[in-house]
């Protein structure tokens, strides 16, 4: 029986995807990628999902692209252009994906997180590591410089750093990583469950309707000047205060009592 590359599963609200390709690391082969893309479009329909958590099994988060998979689409005639050209544009659209899924998303991060790993946790909303993690994006060391993951790891850490370790290939500890805000929190690896099984539940236990909304506003208002910005954010603001859900939630709030949401 072929192995599933991706194991779904679903508690409570929150979804848990755990990346299931422990011998090569959990790279992002086509298969994989394509699996990603999948359950992430299913997950975006599923009004029962409220937070989704993307986690590696075995010893590591995600090592990045899958280099012999890459290296056997070199064969091509023309040399592997078209092939890559396709991986990197479906891995794009993946991550592309994952900053517009209505849920929040929280990588749980173990072992290494490198390359398109990296680019994976930096492209989450957020990230939980085990005091042992350790991220890069070394491809410079093989001589492959990681453009792709250059995009998210810019937008999530200083750029001078972001470029020292793109042009490096260093790898950073997990304190390094939280101290320069590419995760939230590290934690010791028998707390990784706990911590992030924490902050998941908590998320999802708000209201699913403000959250989705604030989460696209979040994104959107970054790529505008802070006039446009605030003008956006209040027109956003006014739409969550007419829900009849956060009526009631202040209504609750004002009360002193739990507020009772239909969704």
């Amino acid at each position: 029986m072929q192995q599933e590359i991706l194991k779904r599963y679903d508690r409570d609200g929150v979804s848990t995807l755990t990346l299931n390709s422990p011998t090569n690391l959990n790279a992002l082969s086509e298969a994989m990628i394509d699996a990603l893309a999948s359950t992430l479009s299913e997950i975006a329909e599923d009004k029962s999902v409220r937070v989704l958590v993307l986690q590696g099994a075995g010893k590591a988060f995600c090592a990045g692209h899958d280099l012999k998979e890459m290296t056997q689409g070199r064969q091509a005639p023309d040399g592997g252009k078209a092939y890559f050209k396709m991986i990197f544009d479906k891995c794009a659209a993946m991550m592309t994906a994952i900053a517009r899924l209505p849920q929040p998303v929280i990588a749980k991060v173990h072992g290494v997180a490198v390359a398109a790993g990296c680019q994976l946790v930096a492209t989450c909303d957020m990230a939980i590591s085990s005091e042992d993690a350790r991220f890069g994006v070394n491809g410079v060391n093989i001589g492959l410089f990681c453009s792709t993951p250059m995009v998210a790891l810019s937008r999530n850490i200083p750029r001078k750093v972001a470029f020292e370790l793109l042009t490096t290939g260093d790898l950073i500890p997990a304190d390094r990583a939280h101290e320069l805000g590419l995760v939230n929190r590290v934690v010791a690896s028998s707390e990784l469950d706990r911590a992030t099984g924490e902050i998941a539940r908590k998320v999802a236990g708000k209201l699913g309707a403000a959250v989705k909304i604030g989460k696209l506003a979040f994104y959107e208002q970054a790529q505008m000047t802070v006039d446009r910005a605030y003008e956006y954010a209040g027109s956003v603001m006014v739409e969550n205060m007419l829900y009849r859900d956060t009526e009631e939630g202040i209504s609750a709030f004002l009360e002193k009592r739990p507020p009772s949401w239909s969704q």
